[in-house]
């Protein structure tokens, strides 16, 4: 029953204006900030240790801005997903840094795209897709109900997907053989061996390294992207940022790390619209207490 309904009320977010769903996700996001919840004291706790130099009153405020912003990534979804793709995709403002893209594609070895939870990741492949043969990893949300959903809205936009398995992967390395576009989410943490711990706004984190293999095995061009939400519910300015070499590294460490400084340059120019509501530091190094 919870499902239909969430499902539903996707459908009817599908076709609200954005400047409705931003109000909306002022009244939901405050909501979060002033009282007790996972997402608000997750955020909080994420912010007081990424953040040491904010006093307590400019934590508070990114927490309750940092909510607000997350409340509307979710409610735009339904929109991307649902809505009159023509009239999603010239939510895209502006576009910076795309010659960095057609010029990797120059290179013939493919581009892989590092898409981190900033700002809203979804309308990456919104403009991408359409414009350069584009695969990204696929993983089915833990609401069932929303599998068809998340999975036909991006394939509306001409994504092809892959599944988080070792086919996948290979689909993968396949994709920029082929000289075409991947896109990566980095910035999760992998909980399995597939993880080295690399420095996160001074934090061990559990980082990912199947980023690294990729750069490193294929050659391919390595971008950073991300969505950046313009104020006034004005739409999106698409950012795409050559990576430094050091992410191609054929030592994994040295990647990774390279991995996490780019992702952490990039929040800091707009800290309050990642997803620090999410467990990036919940995987230890050994002898290390719980964080969360």
């Amino acid at each position: 029953m919870r499902e239909r309904l969430i499902k539903a009320l996707v459908h009817l977010l599908a076709h609200l204006p954005l400047s409705w769903l931003h109000r909306i996700a002022n009244w939901t996001g405050s909501y979060y900030a002033r009282s007790d919840n996972k997402h608000g004291l997750v955020t909080q706790l994420n912010i007081e240790h990424c953040f040491p130099e904010l006093t307590t009153d400019e934590q508070q405020r990114l927490k309750k801005e940092t909510l607000i912003e997350g409340s509307k990534t979710l409610l735009e979804s339904g929109k991307i997903w649902l809505g009159n793709r023509d009239k999603v995709s010239s939510l895209i403002q502006q576009v910076s840094g795309e010659k960095f893209l057609k010029a990797g594609l120059e290179q013939g070895k493919g581009v892989i795209l590092v898409a981190p939870h900033l700002g809203n990741w979804e309308m990456i492949g919104v403009y991408c897709a359409p414009r350069y043969p584009m695969t990204n990893l696929y993983r089915p949300p833990r609401m069932a109900a929303l599998d068809n959903v998340i999975l036909n809205g991006r394939k509306r936009y001409q994504q092809k997907l892959a599944p988080t398995d070792a086919k996948g992967i290979r689909v993968l390395y396949q994709v920029l053989a082929k000289n075409e576009v991947i896109g990566i989410l980095p910035d999760q943490d992998p909980r399995t061996n597939s993880g080295n711990f690399a420095p996160f706004f001074g934090i061990q984190a559990n980082t990912m390294t199947l980023l690294s293999r990729l750069a490193q095995k294929s050659g391919a061009t390595v971008l950073l992207t991300y969505a950046e939400r313009l104020p006034d519910s004005k739409g999106f300015h698409l950012h795409f940022i050559p990576a430094p070499a050091e992410v191609s590294s054929p030592d994994t460490q040295t990647s990774v790390i390279a991995i996490n400084q780019m992702i952490e340059d990039a929040v800091r120019t707009i800290p309050a619209q990642y997803q620090w509501n999410y467990k990036r530091f919940a995987t230890r190094p050994e002898g290390e207490v719980e964080f969360y």
